[in-house]
């Protein structure tokens, strides 16, 4: 299983979520996908994606502004 890091810090919507779902095609079943992002709606807007395409938020931190979600492919 691989671990790939994706930076979208000083990116504002909805181009993180654009380039997750960009990295996401490139991933197998279980392989994650750690970003960090600062948009303030990041957590909002990751929460809903994830229900939307069936993948799992297996962790979110929010540490002064930086917020990092780790993903699991479906």
């Amino acid at each position: 299983m691989a671990n790939v890091d994706l930076d979208c810090q000083g990116l504002s919507c909805p181009v993180p979520i654009v380039r997750i779902s960009r990295a996401m095609k490139e991933l197998a079943s279980g392989d994650t996908l750690t970003v960090t992002a600062s948009d303030p709606s990041f957590q909002a807007d990751i929460e809903a994606w994830v229900r939307k395409m069936g993948h799992q938020l297996e962790s979110f931190a929010d540490t002064d502004g930086v917020q990092t979600a780790v993903l699991r492919h479906a």
